[in-house]
């Protein structure tokens, strides 16, 4: 007969103490588990707020140098041949317009005099891009076609243009240009790299690879017509004005800190920007930064032409419904190539937007 200090579990006698052990282990389990799920949420959020605070510090440090990048676009273009390291060729960033075109031209040695050559066009913010090559004067000319998808009679498309030959030892020639291109045509370098130099030097198996890295500063004239106004007739209803350019944009603080948890940390946080009646965006497109607004207040402003520009801003500003709408419409309406919405679905993170491309 067992003890007082034993009981029975099947056939087997089970202590007191054996219990207490287990359910002291049980306690440790369950506490370690709770701690590691704790620690994990704690981990998600911290890195929710440095996203978020890193957004914020960008969109200040455009402030500062918004000025120098103007002064400096007003300078002659780059002739020299230079090497760029790795790092220095990663221009790809979330927080402007900047698209990257690379294409192996092939046989180049047969190349006749004066003959362009081009790659295929590729849509980037709404703008057909193309590079071309041509054999000219013993030189090889190198150059950037424009031309925007949508028509319109005036327009403007200011960009800074790094030209690239890309060699097969490393010894890449690199030019930069800044530009403003206000009819579609190709501008560039007529003697980008002497013609025999470049054969000896550059050529892979006959074929020339080159690339172009590219920076959309500034548009005009592209912009489709307005659905909703954030002029001087919302004033009665704003309580801060959103300055982008030279154009003034009136809304609400608590509405857009509803709508962007950037805008939220921004407008009503410990920012200095918190307590101004005016704040400035830099680096932004103004007839972006409308249809965002517009698709903000609930409009159905999102279209071909807009989609790529509303999306940079959405996921600038951490706007989750601007991002879904702008999902939505590549999902279910928009007519661009499975290529580019495959683009932008791995740019801005848009999982079913992929997931239907591939």
């Amino acid at each position: 007969m067992a003890s007082n200090e034993e009981c029975t579990i099947g056939k087997e006698p089970v202590s007191e103490l054996m219990l207490e052990k287990a359910l002291e282990k049980l306690k440790i389990e369950v506490t370690d588990r709770i701690e590691k799920d704790n620690k994990q949420n704690l981990d998600e959020i911290t890195d929710r707020l440095s996203l978020i605070e890193s957004s914020i510090s960008k969109l200040l440090k455009l402030n500062e140098t918004a000025q120098k990048s103007n002064d400096d676009s007003m300078k002659e273009p780059v002739d020299e041949p230079t090497v760029q390291s790795e790092n220095a060729t990663k221009v790809a960033s979330k927080i402007s317009k900047r698209f990257k075109l690379k294409h192996v031209f092939k046989n180049v040695s047969k190349f006749k005099e004066n003959v362009e050559q081009y790659s295929e066009k590729e849509d980037h913010y709404n703008t057909n891009w193309s590079m071309g090559v041509v054999r000219l004067n013993k030189h090889l000319g190198f150059y950037v076609h424009c031309e925007p998808i949508t028509p319109a009679d005036n327009w403007s498309i200011r960009t800074k243009l790094y030209f690239k030959v890309i060699g097969p030892n490393q010894n890449d020639v690199i030019k930069t240009w800044e530009f403003c291109y206000e009819t579609s045509q190709g501008f560039g370098f007529l003697k980008f790299l002497d013609w025999k130099g470049m054969e000896k030097c550059y050529l892979v198996d006959g074929n020339l690879t080159v690339e172009v890295n590219g920076e959309i500063i500034e548009t005009a004239g592209l912009g489709k017509e307005k659905i909703r106004k954030f002029d001087e007739s919302q004033k009665d209803v704003s309580d801060v004005i959103l300055v982008v350019k030279d154009t003034k944009f009136y809304v609400s603080k608590m509405f857009l800190a509803s709508q962007s948890l950037v805008f939220k940390a921004l407008l009503l946080g410990n920012f200095s920007e918190s307590q101004q009646s005016e704040v400035t965006l830099n680096g932004i497109d103004p007839d972006d930064f409308h249809s965002f607004l517009e698709v903000l207040y609930g409009e159905s402003a999102i279209n071909d032409s807009n989609v790529e520009g509303v999306s940079l801003l959405a996921d600038m500003y951490d706007a989750p419904t601007a991002i879904r709408r702008c999902e939505e419409f590549l999902l279910e309406k928009s007519k661009k190539k499975l290529e580019k919405k495959l683009e932008i679905a791995a740019r801005f993170n848009l999982d079913k937007l992929k997931e239907k491309c591939l």
